[in-house]
């Protein structure tokens, strides 16, 4: 099933893929060993503002510019930093 043809609203969608990608952020966070905010702070700009300019070319015309960079940018900083967080410590707790 593809995902802009499907039932579901624009936005529903940007905010799917940008709590998945939330979850990306902080798996690349975990694998490069990111041990300071800022450097991690970086790389979710990165890749939000990648999306964001992904996005907005997928919904051209279906939702407004403003709207694609506004919408899910709560999900993946919560979702990014939460998970960041949890990996880091039981990956810090299993391995001493």
């Amino acid at each position: 099933m593809h995902l802009v043809d499907s039932k579901l609203k624009p936005q529903d969608i940007i905010y799917m893929v940008r709590g998945l990608l939330g979850v990306l952020t902080a798996v690349i966070c975990l694998l490069l060993r990111v041990g300071d905010i800022i450097t991690a702070v970086g790389i979710a700009i990165i890749i939000y503002w990648s999306s964001d300019r992904i996005l907005k070319q997928i919904f051209v015309g279906k939702v407004e510019r403003s709207e694609v960079t506004k919408t899910g940018i709560g999900i993946f900083i919560i979702t990014w930093i939460f998970l960041w967080i949890l990996l880091y410590t039981l990956i810090k707790s299993l391995l001493g």
